[in-house]
C-alpha cells in the first residue's frame, strides 16, 4: 500500500487501495464497518421495495391514479420533516438508539400493510415509514461525522458504494417476486424488506455510541467548548433556523440534488414520449447509474474531499448537469438507435453530476455547520434532498418537459446559474468560519499566557 501527502491539505491518506480493501477497513474502524453492512441490508430492503411498491398499491390493494398520487405525495411530504427531527432529536439522545428506533419503527409500519389495505390506513403507514426513512439517512450520516472524522468524504463514499449496490441487488429480488406477479409473491418482498429492517437494527445495536454526542447539557458542553477554543467563541447552543446563511446553502442545495429526478424520471418519460428509442434501453439507464456510482465513488471523493474542493465541485455540478439537460433538448425525436445512444450518453452525465453532489453537499452541509451544532445543523440540511424528490418530480412533468427541448436547456441553465451561487456563498462562509476560529484561537493562547503567569506569580515587565 503507497502512502502519499494529499494534495493542498497537508494531511496523509492512502492511495491505491480498493474499493473491497477501504470496505474491510473503512475510517472509523470496526464500528464503520458494521455501520455500512447495516447499511448495505436496508438499501437491499429499500430497493426491493422501492421496485415494487406502485404496482403492489395498484393491483393487490387495488388503489387507483388519484389515491396512489396522494399517497406518494403524503409520503413525500412526511420524510421533509424526517431529518429536522431527527436532527433534533439527536441533541437529547444517543444517535445510536434513535437509529435502532428508526429501524425498528420502519419495521412496525411496513409489517403493517400485510394487515391493513384501505386507502385512509395506508396514508398514515407509508408516510410514516418516509419519515423514519429520512430521518435514519440524516442519523447515518451524523454517525459517519463523529466516527469517521476528517475522513469523512472517503467514508461517504463507501456508504454510496454500499448503498448503491443494496438498492441494484433489491432490484434485482424484486425483478424475481415481480416475475411471479401474485399477492403471496408480494407479500414475500415485504417481508423481505421487513426483514432487512431487522437485520439492520441488529447490527447498529453492535456498534458503540460515538464521541460527541450532547444531550443539551450545559455541563456536557463545557469540556467540548474547553477543548475546542474555537467552538467556545461561537454562541452557545446556535439555531439552524436562524442561520441565514445556512438556511441559504441549504435552499441553494435542492436544485443541486435534481439529477436525482432527471434519472429517475425525466429520463425515463422524455423516452416514452419524446423519441422511437425501445422501452428496454430504460432499465439501462439505473444499471449504468449504479455500476459507475459502486465504481467510481471513492476516487471522486478522494479528488474533492476537502470543504474548498467540494464547494469547487459544486460548480462542476452545474455544468455538468447542463451538458445532459443539453443532451436531451437535442435527442432526436425519430431514430432509434441514435436516440437510443443520446439518451445512454445523458445517463453517463447525470451519473457524474450525482458524483459530485454526493461530495459536495455532504462536505459542505458537515463543514459550514458549527461543530458544538452539528446534529440540527444537517438535520436541516437533509431537508433539500426530501424537498427534491417531492418537488423535482412535479417540476420535470409539469414545467420542463411540457415547454419540450427548451425546458431542459432552461433547466440545465438555472441550475449552471445556482451552482456559481452556491460555490461563492460556500467559499465566503468558510472564509468567516476561518477568520473565526483564528481569532478564537488567538484569545484562547493570550487566556493560556495570562493564567500561566499568575499561576507562577510572575507580571510583564514594565514598559521602559
Amino acid at each position: 500500500m503507497i502512502w502519499r501527502r494529499g494534495a493542498g491539505n497537508g494531511r496523509e491518506r492512502r492511495d491505491g487501495a480498493g474499493l473491497l480493501a477501504q470496505l474491510r477497513r473503512p475510517p472509523g474502524g470496526r464500528d464503520a464497518r458494521i455501520m455500512l453492512f447495516a447499511q448495505l441490508l436496508d438499501r437491499t430492503g429499500t430497493g426491493v421495495w422501492a421496485a415494487s411498491c406502485v404496482l403492489y398499491f395498484t393491483f393487490v390493494t387495488g388503489l387507483d391514479a388519484r389515491q396512489l398520487g396522494l399517497l406518494l405525495g403524503a409520503a413525500g411530504v412526511a420524510g421533509i420533516a424526517g431529518s429536522p427531527l431527527a436532527g433534533h432529536l439527536a441533541h437529547r439522545f444517543p444517535v445510536r438508539t434513535l437509529l435502532i428506533g428508526c429501524h425498528l419503527l420502519r419495521l412496525g409500519t411496513i409489517c403493517a400493510l400485510l394487515v391493513f389495505t384501505r386507502f385512509e390506513a395506508l396514508l398514515p403507514l407509508v408516510a410514516v415509514t418516509h419519515l423514519g426513512d429520512r430521518a435514519a439517512k440524516t442519523l447515518e450520516m451524523l454517525f459517519a461525522t463523529r466516527a469517521a472524522g476528517e475522513q469523512r468524504a472517503t467514508y461517504q463514499a463507501l456508504s454510496r458504494s454500499a448503498a448503491n449496490a443494496g438498492y441494484a441487488l433489491g432490484a434485482g429480488i424484486a425483478a424475481l417476486g415481480l416475475a411471479v406477479g401474485t399477492r403471496e409473491a408480494y407479500q414475500v418482498l415485504i417481508l423481505g424488506n421487513a426483514l432487512s429492517f431487522l437485520a439492520a437494527a441488529a447490527l447498529v445495536w453492535r456498534t458503540r455510541e460515538q464521541p460527541g454526542h450532547d444531550r443539551g447539557r450545559r455541563s456536557a458542553q463545557v469540556p467540548t467548548e474547553a477543548a475546542d477554543p474555537a467552538a467556545a467563541s461561537r454562541p452557545a447552543g446556535p439555531n439552524p433556523w436562524r442561520d441565514r446563511g445556512y438556511l441559504r446553502f441549504v435552499l441553494l442545495d435542492i436544485p443541486m440534488c435534481l439529477d436525482d429526478s432527471v434519472l429517475g424520471v425525466g429520463l425515463p418519460l422524455w423516452l416514452v414520449e419524446h423519441t422511437d428509442a425501445p422501452h428496454a434501453v430504460v432499465p439501462a439507464f439505473l444499471f449504468i447509474n449504479t455500476v459507475l456510482v459502486v465504481a467510481l465513488q471513492l476516487t471522486v471523493s478522494a479528488r474533492f474531499e476537502t470543504p474548498r474542493r467540494a464547494a469547487g465541485a459544486v460548480r462542476l455540478y452545474g455544468l455538468t448537469l447542463l451538458a445532459c439537460c443539453a443532451l436531451l433538448a437535442l435527442t432526436p425525436e425519430h431514430g432509434a438507435w441514435a436516440a437510443s445512444i443520446t439518451l445512454v450518453a445523458a445517463a453517463v452525465l447525470v451519473t457524474a453530476a450525482e458524483l459530485m453532489r454526493s461530495v459536495s453537499s455532504w462536505e459542505l452541509a458537515v463543514s459550514l455547520a458549527p461543530r458544538e451544532a452539528r446534529a440540527s445543523y444537517l438535520g436541516v440540511a437533509g431537508m433539500s434532498q426530501s424537498v427534491q424528490k417531492s418537488a423535482g418530480p412535479l417540476l420535470l412533468t409539469g414545467a420542463v418537459m411540457a415547454a419540450g427541448p427548451a425546458g431542459w436547456l432552461a433547466l440545465g441553465a438555472a441550475v449552471a446559474g445556482l451552482s456559481v451561487l452556491q460555490r461563492r456563498a460556500g467559499l465566503r462562509r468558510l472564509d468567516a468560519m476561518e477568520a473565526m476560529d483564528a481569532e478564537a484561537a488567538v484569545d484562547a493562547d493570550a487566556v493560556v499566557r495570562a493564567g500561566s503567569r499568575a499561576a507562577t506569580g510572575s507580571d510583564p515587565a514594565p514598559a521602559s
